[in-house]
């Protein structure tokens, strides 16, 4: 089992989730995040005076996986997320040693379904 973590742009997120329908992948969780990486954020005036963002917004996608589903849900997440300009975002794929399904009591692979 392994645990993929996702940053990608915000406006992306449609298109990843399609891709992921599409790849029979369907169980995610997804939050917002900041973050900065190589853009190292703009600059921008606001009211006269010159503001440094150096936190851009991004979304955070999270999905436990069985082994078989690790490489159809990273290739799906790029293949929704990609632009080819900087800032797409980056993958973790983590180990996941354990999974408990809460109304169940399943565990492992069963878990995470």
């Amino acid at each position: 089992m392994k645990l993929i973590v996702a940053y990608i742009q915000p406006e992306r997120l449609t298109a990843v989730k399609q891709s992921l329908f599409d790849s029979n992948v369907t169980k995610m969780s997804v939050t917002n995040a900041l973050g900065c990486g190589q853009q190292m954020g703009y600059t921008e005036t606001y009211r006269g005076a010159t503001v440094e963002v150096n936190l851009l917004k991004k979304v955070r996608l999270e999905l436990a996986v069985t082994d078989a589903f690790v490489k159809p849900a990273v290739d799906a997440i790029i293949k929704g997320a990609k632009t080819g300009q900087i800032g797409d975002g980056k993958i973790f794929v983590l180990e996941l040693h354990e999974c408990v399904r809460i109304r169940t009591g399943e565990t492992g692979e069963a878990g995470v379904g």
